[in-house]
């Protein structure tokens, strides 16, 4: 019954990984844009980013789910449910990606940009060789943990019809009446996934701090 169960179940551990990978990705991508237009010198546009942040976060993700799928219908913009679910968590994740961001560029000190610029180095340089790699190993660990949160909040995807770890859990629960062990195997899915994003998002922080001469 285990078994069956699990080899059930797993085939949506697929759908979970891809909905997980592109709505980080997709998020990441915003989500640089977000911090660039939240620090910028124009207050309308920096007043704009933060406003859009602090309203993103604050809305559950089930709610955007259900507007973008339920009521975006309404004004002939019909998507599946994988589309809805992938654009959803990108808008959700680009708010909190964006403040990630945010909190890696204010660990590095601004002394370290003087003396890019004391040495000639140009803004793209000193951006793109000093301060992204020093920002991206500080924000790297909460931005796997949020990974992580991430793929658990994928699980909100069922509500819409995405055939994901829950949504085959919960058609096993069905089938089987064992609804107990259905989603035990679930979330032992998860769990190990999570570890897995876990150790990864490690062995990338240590080949940072390597590259970077960090102990």
């Amino acid at each position: 019954m285990i078994m069956q169960l699990l080899a059930s179940i797993a085939q949506g551990v697929g759908l979970t990984l891809y909905v997980t990978g592109a709505s980080l990705l997709f998020g990441g991508l915003i989500g640089l844009v977000l911090v660039g237009a939240a620090r910028s010198p124009i207050a309308i546009i920096r007043g704009a980013a933060t406003l859009y942040i602090n309203v993103v976060r604050v809305i559950p993700p089930i709610t955007w789910l259900f507007l973008i799928y339920f009521g975006l219908p309404q004004y002939a913009l019909r998507l599946s449910t994988l589309q809805a679910a992938i654009i959803g968590f990108s808008i959700i994740a680009s708010a909190f990606m964006a403040e990630i961001y945010r909190s890696g560029l204010l660990s590095i000190p601004d002394g370290q940009r003087e003396a890019a610029h004391a040495l000639g180095l140009s803004p793209f340089t000193t951006v793109g060789h000093i301060i992204t790699p020093q920002a991206f190993r500080v924000a790297l660990p909460a931005i796997a943990t949020y990974g992580i949160g991430l793929l658990k909040d994928s699980a909100l995807a069922s509500t819409i019809g995405v055939r994901e770890i829950t949504y085959y859990a919960q058609q096993g629960a069905k089938q089987t009446h064992e609804g107990l062990l259905s989603f035990v195997v679930a979330g032992a899915l998860y769990i190990v996934i999570s570890l897995v994003v876990a150790l990864v998002a490690r062995r990338v922080d240590l080949k940072l701090r390597r590259k970077i001469g960090v102990a």
